[in-house]
């Protein structure tokens, strides 16, 4: 412990024998350091003295370049003396240095002036002088290159505010001498303005400030017009001006909008755009991508440097936007001069070959309307595109209604009757195959003016994009398939009659036996065998399948309700009229195959049979005897009326007298037959087909008895017939329970 407070005794001695000595060191360093400090600052201070005086002596002689030079070193000296700026001789040198480089910007701003009054040729040596003021320039503020460069654009574009603001040159028609003024100067003047530095980009600001006094000019020129300006005059300045813009952007690369109009508007009626590859999607999607991402970067950028995101397309041509109501005017007109031609001359035919069965006046009023579209989409996609979008519906619309006029008209029928049309339709073999060449170009313009307002909507600016829409015409298209079809059924409806006239002549009360099927179902046969493999190979599958509807919710209640036509019938007739109501069905459940499309013949095969199904069941209730009929009608038949019954006596041949008490002892039981072991369900019934002979019941039998046809059900409501009637689900339920008794009237109908 003695010998470790000894060493620490001595390292303490030691530390104080060092301060002692260092102590001395350390004032001198700091004197040698302030000293050194203030050698420099009077070292500088005179060579800022000396520099400040040669540069007052380069002013006053206009020795620029070398001014530009010593600007650069006052500069570098006086950041030096910024902690000094109290101190009088400071401030005395800063103020001498601001008035010299006012004396300098008032030199270069006086030499600049001669500068395109020709005095350059004159002097051979003011190119140069004004070459070296420019590098004076980039050594002064920012501020006095911005301003000598706004002078000197300004000064260039007086003259040509006061040529084409004379009356004689203040005109649309002399647009392009505008433009053929500002290219012949800068094209004059290039070798003389390569004394501006590139970085000023003194060209580029000379066009912004001549494209913005351009605008106002033309807008006071639009304004001015007493009458509406000639279309043409007004299309060529706005081409002229279009061209102009897209020279400038690009020769300064301002503003390169991407212009794909033209790939957007080719796709439009094309079928292969559903069918890109993901490559192709994926490579489109990338470039949209890349051109954002450019876009975006190009904001954070100086607008006064070429390049960097100022827009020359429209800086201009914006200003026409307003008066461009003549143009779209006369598009309308010329778009409908166009369709009245095409209809005029469509002959209503497709020539051999073809392969999408479509008229030619459809797809030549898309090519029409293509065209129109590329026109305007090349001068504008403001309003004025979004005018002429309302234009092509228009058109479009019209055209509806040209093939709607098309369609044959007629007389009355059932199946008019019950859609609330009038006419009862006469075709021919050629007006069914117009009818379907109108349904497919009905289809093709619903299609592709969905296409036309999809390329529309990604031309046009984006605050009109919300505003494209083709619904309400592609509803038009959709009225007149609907009603192509309905004609079409119409039209075959028109065949049957010669045949249901034929079917109430048949002497069906006198027939000794049964044989083949009848004459008049033959007919009906031949009808659909030339007409129906036809329709099947021009119409598409599911307009076909819309038509087979039709036709069944048609030829099944007529030809229940013809029944009640004929005179008398009697057994040895129902058995036969049985026979041919199994061969109408029969031929009706081979329509799919005989058009050739049998895609979705199963629930049309269930649909006809329970559609023919009535029919069967009536000729069942005129086949039992006397004393069940009463009985039969009421399970058969639930949803029948007493006059329909009492129809039923005649036809079996009963003389009034017989008739009452039948029709009394029906009249005292109901004209259905209840069940109260169903309960009804909750639901109200459904409406019956539209019939002379068909009335409505209120006791429906329960939907869980017929599981098996809820399908069936659920279509024929789908598509309105209104066939899901109560009446038939009670005679399932009835059918189903008498599967399983011995005897009782519903056993015979089995037994038969």
């Amino acid at each position: 412990m003695y010998k470790i407070r000894e060493i620490k005794t001595k390292a303490e001695q030691s530390e104080t024998m060092v301060q002692e000595i260092c102590r001395d060191i350390k004032k001198l360093d700091f004197a040698k350091k302030h000293i050194t400090t203030t050698i420099t600052a009077l070292h500088r201070l005179t060579m800022l003295v000396s520099a400040v005086e040669q540069l007052q002596v380069m002013a006053s002689k206009r020795q620029y370049k070398e001014a530009s030079a010593q600007l650069e070193a006052v500069n570098q000296l006086c950041s030096h003396f910024e902690a000094y700026r109290d101190i009088p001789k400071i401030t005395e040198l800063r103020e001498k240095f601001k008035n010299i480089k006012q004396i300098l910007k008032s030199h270069v701003f006086s030499d600049f002036s001669s500068l395109g009054t020709g005095k350059e040729s004159e002097e051979t040596n003011l190119l140069q002088q004004l070459s070296d003021a420019c590098l004076v320039v980039d050594a002064l503020e920012p501020s006095v290159r911005e301003e000598l460069v706004n002078n000197f654009c300004s000064r260039e574009l007086t003259s040509y505010e006061q040529i084409f603001e004379g009356a004689e040159l203040a005109k649309l028609d002399k647009t392009e001498r505008r433009y053929a003024w500002i290219k012949r100067r800068m094209r004059t003047n290039e070798e003389i303005w390569k004394i501006f530095p590139t970085p000023w980009h003194v060209p580029y600001r000379l066009c912004i400030q001549f494209c913005k006094k351009t605008r106002k000019q033309l807008e006071d020129i639009h304004n001015n017009q007493k009458e509406k300006p000639d279309v043409g005059t007004l299309l060529l300045a706005l081409q002229r001006t279009l061209e102009f813009e897209d020279e400038l952007a690009e020769k300064f690369g301002g503003g390169t909008r991407g212009r794909e109009i033209g790939n957007e508007i080719e796709e439009i009626g094309r079928g292969e755009n559903t069918s890109q590859s993901a490559s192709d999607i994926r490579k489109k999607y990338e470039k949209k991508l890349g051109a954002h991402q450019e876009s975006t970067e190009e904001k954070d950028k100086d607008l006064s440097v070429p390049g960097a995101g100022f827009n020359f397309r429209g800086i201009i041509s914006s200003c026409f936007e307003p008066h461009l109501n003549v143009y779209t005017e006369l598009e309308e007109k010329t778009l409908m001069e166009n369709l009245e031609k095409l209809v005029q001359e469509e002959t209503w035919d497709i020539e051999e070959g073809s392969q999408n069965n479509v008229l030619s006046s459809s797809m030549q009023l898309f090519l029409i309307i293509k065209r129109s579209l590329k026109r305007c989409s090349a001068l504008t996609k403001n309003q004025t595109l979004f005018n002429l979008f309302k234009v092509f519906q228009r058109i479009l619309k019209a055209y509806a209604t040209k093939l709607f006029a098309r369609l044959p008209k007629g007389g009355t029928g059932i199946v008019a009757a019950a859609t609330g049309m009038d006419g009862q339709i006469k075709t021919s073999d050629r007006d069914e195959r117009v009818i379907c060449y109108i349904v497919n170009s009905a289809e093709y313009c619903h299609q592709t003016s969905g296409e036309l307002a999809e390329s529309v909507s990604k031309i046009i600016d984006t605050q009109f994009a919300d505003g494209v829409d083709m619904s309400e015409v592609q509803d038009e298209f959709s009225a007149v398939i609907t009603k192509a079809l309905v004609t079409l059924v119409h039209g075959l409806e028109t065949k049957f009659d010669a045949e249901m006239a034929a079917m109430t002549r048949v002497p069906w009360g006198t027939l000794e036996s049964v044989g083949d099927q009848s004459e008049y179902v033959n007919g009906i046969n031949m009808i659909l065998a030339s007409s129906i493999p036809i329709l099947g190979s021009l119409l598409s599958p599911i307009y076909f399948q819309f038509f087979l509807d039709k036709l069944a919710s048609s030829l099944g209640p007529r030809f229940y309700a013809n029944i009640f036509k004929c005179k008398q019938i009697s057994e040895t007739g129902a058995q036969q009229m049985l026979l041919d109501t199994q061969a109408v069905k029969t031929i009706l459940l081979e329509i799919p195959s005989l058009g050739h499309q049998t895609s979705r013949a199963a629930s049309y095969s269930k649909f006809v049979s329970r559609e023919m199904s009535k029919a069967e069941a009536l000729l069942k209730v005129i086949l039992s005897p006397i004393d069940s009929v009463a009985d039969t009608y009421r399970a058969l038949l639930p949803e029948g009326t007493p006059m329909e019954f009492q129809r039923i006596l005649e036809l079996k041949g009963l003389k009034k007298a017989d008739q009452q008490s039948i029709l009394e002892d029906f009249n005292k039981h109901g004209p259905g037959i209840t069940q109260p072991s169903i309960p009804p369900p909750a639901a109200p019934p459904i409406p019956l087909p539209t019939a002379p002979t068909v009335a409505l019941i209120s006791n429906p039998a329960s939907a869980g008895l017929i599981a098996s046809r809820d399908d069936v059900l659920t279509r024929a409501a789908a598509l309105g017939r209104g066939a899901a009637t109560t009446g038939f689900k009670r005679f399932l339920a009835l059918t189903e329970a008498a599967k399983d008794r011995k005897d009782g009237p519903f056993r015979k109908l089995f037994n038969a």
